[in-house]
């Protein structure tokens, strides 16, 4: 199977829904070769669809081989995240103070991997977590980043 068709089988997994962000990928790098479909490391990129000018890189393992290609694998837990401000900041609207902007399949059913943004309105910051879950079980695995927002500007919250 060829990278773009990868690419879409990924994209398909994307959990949609109101409000949520949809990844892009930026590029990714092989990791375990087989004749079948290497595994590998993506760098995604999600603009949050309530905060203009801040999007999120993450950086995650992804399965290959023929579960992998048939989008039945099941990725390992590992990812990390890590949020810029990519332009001037403004809000779509008032943000809850933690809520989802953006979750993906990590296996056919039962894992799932979370963005979650939270407004720290002490320090006029935005907060993004990734950490995964599954139907049972989840993981203690997680990765932390934060984004500033500059002085003069609050963070409207819900």
């Amino acid at each position: 199977m060829n990278h773009s068709l990868l690419t879409l089988a990924a994209s398909l997994t994307v959990v949609s829904g109101a409000g949520l962000a949809h990844a892009e990928e930026i590029a990714s790098v092989n990791t375990n070769f087989r004749f079948t479909g290497s595994d590998r490391v993506t760098v995604e990129a999600y603009d949050d669809p309530l905060v203009e000018g801040v999007t999120c890189y993450v950086s995650r393992a992804r399965t290959g081989g023929v579960k992998g290609t048939l989008g039945i694998a099941e990725d390992p837990t590992e990812a990390s995240i890590a949020c810029r401000q990519v332009g001037p900041i403004k809000f779509v609207q008032p943000l809850k103070q933690k809520t989802d902007v953006f979750s993906a399949s990590m296996s056919f059913i039962f894992k799932t991997l979370h963005v979650v943004r939270i407004v720290d309105a002490k320090r006029n910051t935005l907060v993004y977590m990734t950490y995964s879950d599954r139907v049972a079980t989840g993981s203690p695995k997680n990765s932390v980043t934060a984004v500033p927002v500059p002085a003069g500007t609050t963070i409207p919250v819900k």
